[in-house]
């Protein structure tokens, strides 16, 4: 008679279907126990609805933040992207990052080149046409940020302007702009209209080539051509480095709004932007 009180306690936990053991085997020593004479409780404190172990792996890993993925240049700027993707389109003998084979004479080092007067006049003057166009639209700034670009110190249009007066001194006939000039000025016009992100990657492209690889070109066809007179084309008021800083800068404050897919609308621009580039570099050649 000793043995049922403890068996009636212990049959009263069983017949709690809410209560759940914490291991499989716990009942069945329960249930084992009672055929001793001497009857022992040895069970843990049942778990409620606990989550199975693979569950919750899977749920840790779903919420989990996945790495953000980061793109070349991307840590010090937008421009600093825009420099990367550009220096790809160069040709090794243009840069050291230049990935580019070389197919055209434009695209081989400036000191094989070899420009006539003619062909440099032509270059000036479509240059002229495009600095004309960037300066206007930026005065105008359809896309309110443009207005930043105003007034930068790397405006071209003024200084070519002289340039072109001191060759019709010499005696030389300006021509009139050519196709590659007036086809690039009305896409530039066009392009600033509707799309932005585009105009910022000409933007940046054609400013920033022209002090650097522009200046080479300078000095190679000062040195065969004019008696190493130096252009007001590649003269800049003030330090260059620092007005280059300054809109680097306004660049990146600029791209800082966009999203990662504007961004990367204005990265896929820059080959169109070397295309029309190279078709007005080509006629220093012709």
């Amino acid at each position: 008679m000793a043995s049922l009180t403890p068996t009636s306690k212990t049959l009263f936990l069983f017949h709690r279907p809410h209560l759940k053991f914490s291991s499989p085997c716990l009942e069945t020593f329960l249930q084992s126990s009672f055929v001793s004479k001497r009857v022992s409780f040895h069970f843990k404190v049942p778990v409620f609805d606990r989550m199975p172990l693979k569950t919750a792996t899977a749920v840790s890993a779903t919420t989990a933040e996945k790495p953000k993925k980061r793109y070349p240049g991307e840590a010090k700027g937008f421009v600093e992207e825009m420099r990367f993707v550009a220096m790809k389109l160069h040709t090794r003998e243009q840069a050291k990052e230049g990935e580019k084979e070389v197919k055209e004479k434009e695209e081989e080092a400036v000191r094989k080149w070899e420009p006539s007067i003619d062909g440099y006049l032509k270059f000036l003057v479509d240059s002229k046409l495009v600095y004309d166009t960037l300066e206007g639209i930026v005065e105008k700034a359809v896309f309110p940020f443009y207005a930043e670009f105003r007034n930068t110190g790397l405006e071209r249009s003024e200084k070519l302007a002289k340039d072109l007066e001191w060759f019709k001194e010499q005696g030389y006939t300006i021509p009139e702009p050519s196709s590659p000039g007036a086809t690039y000025s009305q896409i530039l016009q066009e392009m600033s209209e509707k799309d932005p992100q585009a105009f910022i990657c000409h933007f940046y492209n054609i400013y920033f080539a022209h002090s650097a690889g522009g200046r080479m070109i300078g000095r190679k066809v000062a040195e065969q051509l004019l008696e190493k007179k130096e252009l007001e084309f590649y003269i800049w008021d003030g330090d260059l480095s620092q007005l280059l800083q300054n809109v680097r800068d306004k660049l990146n404050k600029v791209a800082e709004s966009w999203t990662r897919e504007e961004k990367d609308h204005c990265l896929e621009e820059t080959e169109k932007s070397f295309k029309h580039s190279g078709d007005i570099l080509r006629l220093i050649l012709s």
